[in-house]
């Protein structure tokens, strides 16, 4: 059940409105809501709170926020819900000479947390709230990706953080179908397990627009492509340590297709970035980049993760729109 505790007066829509996923964290975000925001309004003096109730709730509730002139909207959940309260607010009014765009904060809750890793955010409530309270507003990189959504129709959605073709995809639709009973870890695990035995390699044609406008054209043949806006993404790995979401461009990075079992030993390496530098590892710099299959035998297992949700699959256009989010961090 959405509840949003907002009025519709001016001097409420000036409180930061909290939107909280509260089956996050398995449940514990919304059972110990009460605690954290009395802590919150300690610090922050009075909000508003609203909870989402289904996918996709959170960005209504943050495109409403937005239009609104909310200054401060907080996602209070996991990567999903900062990647749903970061397309509302995109989808929102634009800052203007008057009016400066809506900022949007993290309190995470979730297992990831990778965006917050590579903001330098602490995962301490502290530290979130001190971010919150500084007012300091980083203005930050956003990335407008066009696909085929899960039912073949050609859909357009931001990411903040990472978008990966291929493993991360089909791993994101095997933990959707089977659910997370037995919890995250294991969710994960049996589902990464799935997808290594599933997986075809993608064969692609990238075409990448650099930062001075030109274009080339690279034939990639890996089971994973991460175009990156940030550095982490898969509960810590450190797919694109050289990423930096203020510099109007995106990393891509492709570990070679081979064996499984070799896929498999270089994707460990991923953790610690060592991946990158590595023989056949491909790592690619630009503004805009197009992806398509060259043939269609992966075609059913080259699945798109944006922002660590199963959202569709190729064709895909990324380009990057700078200094398109302000984040409180």
């Amino acid at each position: 059940m959405s509840t949003p505790i907002a009025s519709s007066s001016s001097s409420a829509d000036n409180r930061p409105l909290f939107i909280v996923n509260p089956a996050a964290g398995r449940g514990k975000t919304g059972r110990t809501w009460p605690q954290m925001k009395a802590t919150i309004e300690a610090k922050l003096g009075p909000i508003d709170v609203s909870f989402t109730n289904a996918p996709g709730h959170g960005i209504t509730l943050a495109r409403d926020a937005a239009e609104a002139g909310r200054p401060l909207v907080v996602a209070v959940g996991g990567d999903g819900t900062f990647h749903e309260i970061v397309n509302g607010v995109a989808e929102g009014p634009a800052s203007t000479g008057t009016k400066r765009a809506t900022d949007v904060g993290i309190l995470a809750q979730g297992t990831g947390g990778d965006f917050r890793r590579t903001l330098g955010l602490e995962h301490r409530l502290d530290r979130y709230l001190d971010a919150l309270a500084g007012g300091r507003s980083r203005p930050l990189d956003l990335g407008k990706a066009t696909f085929l959504d899960r039912n073949g129709k050609p859909t357009t959605r931001w990411f903040v953080n990472v978008l990966s073709a291929g493993m991360g995809g089909l791993v994101d639709q095997y933990v959707q179908e089977s659910g997370r009973a037995l919890g995250n870890a294991a969710a994960y695990w049996f589902a990464s397990l799935r997808a290594l035995m599933t997986i075809e390699a993608g064969r692609l044609r990238c075409t990448v627009t650099g930062a001075d406008g030109t274009e080339t054209v690279h034939e990639i043949a890996s089971y994973m492509v991460a175009i990156c806006n940030g550095r982490y993404f898969g509960s810590g790995m450190h797919v694109a340590p050289m990423a930096d979401p203020a510099d109007g461009l995106f990393e891509l990075v492709a570990l070679p297709a081979g064996s499984k079992v070799g896929f498999t030993v270089r994707s460990q390496r991923i953790y610690d970035g060592s991946h990158i530098g590595q023989a056949g590892t491909l790592h690619l710099r630009g503004r805009k980049f197009h992806l398509e299959l060259i043939d269609d035998r992966a075609k059913g297992t080259f699945l798109l993760d944006v922002d660590g949700e199963p959202l569709g699959r190729l064709p895909l256009t990324i380009e990057v729109v700078p200094n398109a989010l302000h984040v409180r961090a």
